[in-house]
């Protein structure tokens, strides 16, 4: 019997953070990603390609995995892509676009002044964000990606199909 060489979470978090990072980079120059509904659009890609990978695990084991092996292997997934996206992230804002973070203060500053805050209310919530933001960049992406990919490790696991173990017909070395 052929045995299928599983392709490893590590590899998958490759391939799935390489493209959200080309469609983040197409956002950037698009403008498309400083629009709100473009980020949940990225999101929802996350959430269907950690889904896949769970489901693609289950179907190279031949169905002889559990719910647990499932969602293992798709949180393992969204460790790497979270990591990956991390590192892009502080790199983007740093390097690649720096003027990225000026922007998003120039958008957070005309959203406020539209809710028609005080100037010293925009100034403090300015002079704050301004003060942490990379704290909340850093967070936001860790746990944004982790809630993300829990999720969806969770809805693969539970749709991939399984196959009964029996463990009295195991051999070692599984």
């Amino acid at each position: 019997m052929e045995e299928n060489k599983i392709m490893s979470p590590q590899i998958k978090g490759l391939l799935i953070s390489l493209v959200i990072i080309i469609i983040g980079i197409a956002g950037y120059f698009t403008d498309l990603a400083f629009t709100g509904w473009y980020s949940w659009a990225v999101n929802g890609l996350l959430l269907i390609a950690i889904i896949f990978a769970c489901v693609h695990y289950a179907n190279q084991k031949d169905g002889y995995v559990t719910f647990g092996n499932v969602f293992a292997h798709g949180f393992k997934v969204t460790a790497v892509v979270t990591v990956i996206l991390l590192i892009y992230t502080l790199l983007a804002m740093t390097v690649l676009f720096p003027d990225m973070k000026q922007r998003i203060f120039d958008m957070q500053q005309a959203k406020m002044e539209e809710q028609g805050l005080p100037d010293d209310q925009i100034e403090q919530g300015m002079s704050m964000m301004k003060k942490y933001f990379t704290l909340f960049l850093i967070l936001g992406v860790i746990v944004g990606n982790l809630i993300f990919g829990c999720i969806a490790s969770l809805i693969g696991a539970a749709i991939a199909k399984k196959k009964p173990v029996n463990p009295l017909t195991q051999q070692g070395g599984m």
